[in-house]
């Protein structure tokens, strides 16, 4: 039935596009009036089925489709009615035509920019890329409607998969299936921090805390040494649970994040504390490509990299950042000892999660360049850790799924909010999350 209305919608802007050759025909230019009626209705009330959509930004952004699906029905069959007027008259009246032509672009381009505009403002997935190649390619015929049509395909694909999550997400409510007897301590990787703007998990704890989980921060620095790094996190694991009462907490834990709790909970008195820690694409091997860098990259141009970095981080909040220890620590050697000297305690859970990046073009900026040079050192990888770097505990999943894209480092903690086709980033937590619920965590 959408699709019809969509149809129905075309044809209606066809007529309006053509109102002053048809209004000419008949000598009823007040053909006008309703011309522009309906103009405003298309445009405002583009289909009656986006009263579905529980989200406002989801309605707009469905609209934004249907508008511009209109608009190009529209302008195809606009285009050859006035290509068959033309034609088929013997003696056509140019200026009358020429008049026509310039109503009709008047009255589709202020659908197509009413269209755009909705979509560009409200769609999450289109992302800064396809943006720029729909302005770019705006200037250039058929280019320009190629692109439009995957505007459209990717931003009703949106607004269908972020309802079905809502509808889920409504119908499941009062199971609470991520309430679990512990809260949950997302801790993040290094060189980054938990913004309250920029959220480093995405759209996971929104997620997570709709179905019912109770969901805090590590909120440590971006860059430390892992025994630094664990310093920090043991005050805060120690905090939460003095503050909430709670005993204990279940860690999710994402690259470097996961030697940090590791580090904490063997060597800091944090076992106490801690109920379970699940370790996210964290590089219990370390990655020898950071290895090959250390030794190949000259010490002052290190000492460079780091102030630069050190200073900036000073800047955005972080007390005392320290670049090149968080980036030794990373190291394979240095990997190696943290294992040597970390083992795991008694009464903690642990267990771990993969991920594989299948070709460099499917990973965003800077994994698709970083992707040849840990699979030289290491095989298959995520972007920036090796496959066999990942194991760690006593249940281990590794996730990749079919074709080119895969799954990189920041998909798993949905960095760039993008949908993936076989792989639902915020399920698979919700999953990860009921896990823990029924192993009485």
């Amino acid at each position: 039935m959408r699709v019809l209305t969509r149809i129905i919608d075309g044809l209606l802007l066809t007529a309006v596009a053509c109102v002053h050759l048809l209004a000419v025909k008949t000598d009823f230019y007040m053909a006008y009036l309703p011309a522009v009626l309906i103009l405003l209705a298309v445009n405002i009330f583009p289909s009656i089925y986006n009263i579905k959509f529980k989200k406002f930004r989801l309605r707009v952004c469905s609209e934004g489709a249907d508008i511009l699906t209109s608009f190009l029905i529209s302008a195809g069959t606009a285009t050859v009615f006035h290509i068959i007027y033309a034609v088929a008259r013997k003696t056509p009246d140019w200026k009358n035509w020429g008049v026509s032509v310039a109503v009709a672009m008047i009255f589709l381009s202020l659908t197509f920019w009413n269209g755009i505009i909705r979509v560009y403002l409200t769609s999450v997935q289109l992302g800064i890329k396809i943006r720029a190649i729909g302005i770019i390619c705006g200037l250039f015929p058929i280019e320009n409607i190629i692109v439009l049509g995957i505007i459209i395909a990717k931003t009703t694909t949106e607004v269908e998969f972020e309802n079905d999550k809502i509808n889920l997400n409504n119908n499941r409510r009062h199971l609470q299936i991520c309430k679990t007897k512990y809260p949950i301590l997302m801790v993040h990787g290094v060189f980054f921090r938990d913004f309250k703007l920029l959220n480093y998990w995405g759209r996971i704890p929104e997620e997570l805390t709709e179905n019912g989980a109770t969901v805090y921060y590590g909120k440590h620095q971006s860059a430390l040494s892992v025994a630094d790094s664990a310093k920090e996190l043991a005050e805060r694991i120690e905090h939460i649970v003095k503050e909430t009462g709670c005993e204990k907490l279940n860690i999710i834990a994402h690259s470097k994040g996961g030697l940090d709790c590791r580090y904490a909970i063997s060597h800091m008195g944090t076992d106490k504390y801690v109920a379970s820690l699940t370790t996210v694409n964290t590089p219990h091997r370390g990655c020898l490509f950071v290895d090959y860098l250390l030794n190949k990259i000259p010490q002052s141009v290190q000492n460079k990299i780091a102030f630069s970095y050190n200073t900036t981080l000073r800047k955005l909040g972080d007390e005392n950042p320290d670049f090149l220890a968080a980036v030794r620590d990373l190291t394979n050697e240095r990997c190696a000892e943290i294992n040597n000297t970390t083992p795991n305690v008694s009464g903690v859970l642990y267990q771990s999660v993969g991920s594989k990046l299948n070709k460099a073009v499917s990973g965003k900026f800077p994994l698709n360049m970083s992707y040849h040079l840990v699979k030289h050192f290491g095989g298959a990888n995520d972007g920036l850790v090796s496959e066999e770097s990942f194991p760690w505990g006593s249940d281990y999943k590794f996730l990749t799924v079919k074709g080119n894209r895969g799954i990189s480092h920041g998909d798993m903690i949905d960095l760039n909010r993008e949908n993936l086709p076989e792989f639902d980033v915020r399920e698979f937590y919700v999953n990860l999350v009921l896990g823990l619920k029924n192993k009485g965590y």
